[in-house]
């Protein structure tokens, strides 16, 4: 049960960290721009973790095996598009469908990322 609860802190802030990220790549102030990046951040963590439990990403027997990391790469794959729908319907604007793509890409890529690190940490911990 603490695991389930450390991943679901860490997804969360993994996504704020690709989002920050985004904002400064594009050579925007992630807190000037704050709104713009909580239409980011909150559509796509309410997919993602509408998604995730659907593919077993807080179950420990799935969550600690590197062979099933295609898991949180595919659900951040069909979470990005719903997100930038949802972020598109808020600020009003119009939804690019490469902007998801590359969401979708960064966000898996983070997302595995955090969940290679809590691996580690996790067998590092275990006995």
């Amino acid at each position: 049960m603490q695991n389930r609860l450390f991943l679901i802190l860490g997804d969360g802030l993994a996504i704020a960290v690709v989002t920050i990220l985004g904002f400064v790549v594009h050579g925007e102030n992630p807190l000037a721009s704050l709104p713009r990046v909580a239409a980011t951040y909150f559509p796509l963590c309410l997919a993602w973790f509408v998604l995730a439990p659907w593919f077993g990403l807080f179950r420990q027997e799935i969550t600690l095996q590197v062979r099933q990391f295609w898991r949180p790469a595919l659900a951040m794959f069909l979470a990005a598009p719903l997100a930038a729908i949802l972020r598109g319907l808020i600020l009003s604007t119009p939804i690019f469908p490469i902007f998801a793509l590359v969401l979708a890409a960064t966000s898996a890529l983070g997302m595995l990322v955090w969940r290679l690190i809590f691996l580690l940490v996790y067998r590092r911990a275990s006995p």
